[in-house]
This record gives structure tokens, C-alpha cells and sequence, in this order.
């Protein structure tokens, strides 16, 4: 089992950065495929991007070219780069965990979730 904690959410302007981070407890954060989703109001919760193990990596294409998922095992953490941030992007960010043969993009795939951070751009 792990629990998982987001923060480095907030408000910024169209085209500015954020970096999330999602910190993970125990010793097998190494062992799952973890993955960022988002959800903004009134709409269902949408894959951004995943990592594996082994460091493959996959994206929507609304974020492809401008967000990158990376993860530290060393540090139990999974970041989310945010780079020419669009109002589109508005949405609480949540991080989840899945086990190690799971590499999708389905919300129900994912065992583990944090609470969330909220991202809010404004135009």
C-alpha cells in the first residue's frame, strides 16, 4: 500500500510554470507505475501523463510538449512540470499509483490517489 500527497499547486497566469510533486510513503514507490490526473468542475477526471518502472513514459496530447512527468526513486516523489500553462488547464491535479503491470490511461487502472492540488490559470 502507499499513500500519496500533491502539493506545489496554485494560481498563476497564462503561459507561466508550476511543478507539482507528489510525495509517496514506504519503500515500493519504485515498484508502481505512477500517473497525474486531473479534474476541473462539472467534468470527469482525465488523464495527463504516466511514468512506468522503468521510466517509459506517456501523455495526453492536450500537455504533449509542454508538461513532463519524471519520478525519483531515490526520494519517493513524482513530479509534473507545467510549462506554458492555458486556461484549459484549470483543474485539481492528482496524483495515483498502479500496479507495476498496469501502464494506461484509465482512472479505474490506479489503486492509489492522493487528495489533490488545485491549478487555476488565469487568462
Amino acid at each position: 500500500q502507499v499513500q500519496l500527497t500533491e502539493s506545489g499547486g496554485g494560481l498563476v497566469q497564462a503561459g507561466d510554470s508550476l511543478r507539482l510533486s507528489c510525495a509517496a510513503s514506504g519503500r515500493t514507490f519504485r515498484t508502481y507505475t505512477m500517473g497525474w490526473f486531473r479534474q476541473a468542475p462539472g467534468a470527469e477526471r482525465e488523464f495527463v501523463a504516466a511514468i512506468g518502472i522503468s521510466g517509459s513514459i506517456n501523455y495526453d496530447d492536450s500537455v504533449k510538449g509542454r508538461f513532463a512527468i519524471s519520478r525519483d526513486n531515490a526520494k519517493n516523489t513524482l513530479y509534473l512540470q507545467m510549462n506554458s500553462l492555458k486556461p484549459e488547464d484549470t483543474a485539481v491535479y492528482y496524483c495515483a499509483a498502479a500496479s507495476r503491470d498496469y501502464f494506461g490511461t484509465i482512472a479505474a487502472g490506479y489503486a492509489y490517489w492522493g487528495q489533490g492540488t488545485q491549478v487555476t490559470v488565469s487568462s
